[in-house]
């Protein structure tokens, strides 16, 4: 009996030590809402919900693990051929619980998470507005899918913003510009990401960070801010020249218009990977510009 017992009393010690290590073993992060999510192993089957995600997971050498993304996922060209699930905020909840995904990724601002965790599905909730954001979502991202190094992207990125800012002479630092992301209009503003993007290469926004990262204003604000350069999409050109007063602000009256394509326009308002090619875009605009210059 006292033998069975000892038996008994060690086979219970292994368990707790097996259970102990596959509890220190247990994957834990914590997401943008403060949720701590855990994982028993880092998540082979992704789904994601906004393109900046999309792209980092496969700027981590990860794409072949993505199998459902949003509507606006277009980036790289191989995510093009997976499910689309619907909108960031408003996505097809029965399609993504039908892909069995170990995790899924969207913005905070998504309504969807609450839904899909009570369906038993792991949701990991990141929205990054800045630099420091893509620099910390690489890092969170990495760690969800065990890449030792994620930070060797943003190293990159940075890099080559700086890169671009030290290929503009230093006239540009007089030059004030306007980046419309919207035609309502909507700005990006100096708190946000491309507002420290334009910061770096050494352009000086008129929005200032007091109105937010991508306030809407009124088309009065940018009147009376007569700035020297305009950036703006081509989905959200039309018609600009015709607003009220703005034929006679100085970058319409002189020509300093920068308008992008539709794939510019992606690279440019996604705080992601691409930021670098961002940068360069931006950097192009100024310098085919500087000529216009009085």
């Amino acid at each position: 009996m006292k033998n069975l017992c000892q038996k008994l009393l060690l086979c219970l010690a292994v368990a707790s030590a097996l259970l102990g290590a596959s509890a220190a073993q247990a994957l834990q992060v914590t997401d943008d809402r403060g949720v701590t999510v855990t994982f028993a192993q880092p998540p082979q089957r992704i789904v994601s919900l906004l393109p900046s995600l999309t792209e980092t997971v496969c700027a981590l050498g990860l794409c072949q693990r993505m199998v459902g993304v949003d509507r606006y996922s277009n980036f790289p060209e191989s995510v093009r051929a997976l499910p689309q699930l619907g909108g960031g905020l408003d996505p097809n909840i029965e399609a993504i619980v039908a892909l069995k995904p170990d995790v899924v990724l969207m913005a905070t601002s998504s309504r969807a998470g609450e839904r899909l965790q009570a369906l038993g599905i792991k949701v990991m909730a990141l929205e990054p507005k800045s630099h420091a954001d893509v620099r910390r979502v690489l890092e969170k991202i990495g760690q969800l899918l065990d890449v030792p190094d994620a930070q060797r992207v943003w190293r990159v990125i940075d890099a080559a913003v700086s890169a671009a800012a030290q290929s503009l002479p230093a006239s540009v630092k007089q030059t004030r510009v306007y980046f419309e992301v919207n035609r309502a209009p909507y700005a990006a503003g100096e708190s946000s990401f491309i507002g420290e993007t334009l910061a770096r290469l050494g352009a000086k926004n008129i929005v200032p960070a007091s109105l937010g990262p991508f306030p809407k204003l009124n088309p009065e604000f940018v009147v009376r801010a007569n700035p020297d350069v305009i950036m703006i999409g081509d989905r959200n050109y039309a018609g600009m020249e015709g607003r009220p007063g703005w034929a006679g602000i100085r970058a319409i009256r002189e020509r300093r218009v920068c308008v992008f394509s539709v794939a510019q326009s992606d690279v440019l308002v996604r705080p992601g990977p691409r930021m670098a090619e961002g940068a360069r875009i931006m950097a192009q605009c100024l310098q085919g510009l500087l000529g216009k210059m009085p």
